[in-house]
């Protein structure tokens, strides 16, 4: 028995997988018990289980026969959200809320590692299961690359699945090429000659200044980005003054970046900086401008995702593949794509008695018919990966 039935055939343990990690989130890299319970379930199946990198990621190993090694990537962390859901398993961590869908990641994890053992005359290969810390800001896949998590042994493929608000439950989306934006982070410390508000011709006005630099970012995308492309410029924090009555001398503005193309992400950076350094002198004032990158481009190996193609169409029918689903937000699964080939897949989840609440709410939700889904693509995409000799 395989689809969409085997996976419906875990469907209480995976609700209760994930209801239990609804219960008792936790953020960042310190996840502890969260670690020790996938741990602890990953040996009760027989997986060979490593610990502690990234300070609490969990890698589970199964193999079986020669074969491709795939990974499977789930993610682990909260956010730092007072939950408002009501459900009778809300969250028992004040400030703290699965409000992303990395609780249903687990559970279908999980669920993929108590199939994958049960099943293993279906398949042929090894199985690398890493449970992830840190998604939300902290770049936790960077760095469990850097503690080597793509070697001993290296994957030849990654698949990686996202739950999805906006995607009707039912339906999986699988998008070769770009898929989620690299993204950066910068900030402008605008220095003009502040003093007294009655008297702006003796100062240099750094408010002003900001409010033009602000004007004129825009046209970055709408005037240097071609109509083909996509690229986001976003200003979203202005701080300066703390008197009715003074002019300051200094002025913050801070935003974000967001593109898909290496060579448009280079055109951004290079305008973002001669705007705001020519409009700042222009005024009088200084500026000094700094970026932070967060992370690369999440982009799907055409081959791979058409891989998961298959998969969806075999567990699901035709009707239920879209191909086109793109987002500007980011996700440091990138990293492990970057090097190795893979698909990243969106698992819609919208509940069906209430309209999508956006990820990152205090009210999301997770429709828990989409774990069976989830679950089911996953295992029809990994046998196809890794067939068992002959097939």
């Amino acid at each position: 028995m395989h689809g969409l039935d085997e996976a419906q055939t875990l469907y209480e343990q995976l609700v209760a997988w994930r209801r239990d990690f609804h219960r008792y989130p936790e953020v960042g890299l310190a996840l502890n018990r969260t670690a020790e319970k996938i741990a602890r379930a990953l040996r009760e199946m027989g997986y060979a289980v490593q610990e502690g990198i990234a300070t609490t990621g969990v890698v589970g190993l199964l193999e079986n026969g020669s074969g491709p090694t795939v990974m499977v990537r789930a993610d682990m962390d909260a956010l730092p959200i007072q939950e408002e859901t009501g459900l009778p398993y809300a969250s028992q961590n004040p400030g703290t809320m699965h409000a992303c869908g990395h609780d249903a990641h687990m559970a279908i994890g999980l669920g993929v590692a108590e199939l994958m053992m049960r099943t293993r005359d279906t398949w042929q290969g090894t199985l690398k299961l890493v449970f992830q810390p840190g998604e939300e800001g902290l770049n936790g896949a960077a760095i469990m690359v850097q503690e080597g998590v793509l070697e001993n042994p290296r994957p030849d493929y990654v698949l990686v699945l996202h739950v999805w608000s906006d995607l009707a439950t039912g339906t999986v989306s699988a998008t070769p090429g770009p898929v989620m934006a690299a993204a950066e982070s910068w900030q402008a410390v605008i220095t003009g000659k502040g003093g007294h508000a009655a008297h702006p011709e003796e100062t240099v006005d750094s408010i002003v200044t900001a409010a033009m630099i602000v004007t004129a970012l825009q046209t970055i995308v709408s005037r240097n980005v071609g109509a083909e492309e996509a690229a986001v410029v976003t200003v979203s924090i202005v701080q300066g003054g703390e008197a009715f009555n003074i002019i300051p001398d200094q002025t913050l503005l801070k935003g974000t970046i967001r593109t898909y193309n290496p060579t448009v992400r280079e055109t951004v950076l290079q305008r973002l900086h001669q705007i705001v350094e020519s409009t700042a002198q222009m005024m009088g004032a200084r500026a000094e401008v700094t970026v932070e990158e967060l992370g690369p481009a999440l982009v799907n190996d055409p081959a791979a995702t058409a891989i998961v193609h298959a998969a969806i169409r075999e567990v699901l029918g035709a009707s239920a593949l879209d191909t086109g689903l793109r987002t500007m937000a980011s996700e440091d699964a990138a990293y492990f794509l970057r090097e190795i080939p893979g698909c990243y897949f969106f698992v819609g989840c919208t509940p069906e008695d209430q309209p999508p609440t956006p990820h990152h709410n205090p009210h999301f939700m997770v429709n828990e018919a989409a774990l069976p889904v989830g679950l089911g693509v996953m295992m029809a995409a990994l046998r196809k990966l890794m067939p068992p000799e002959g097939a």
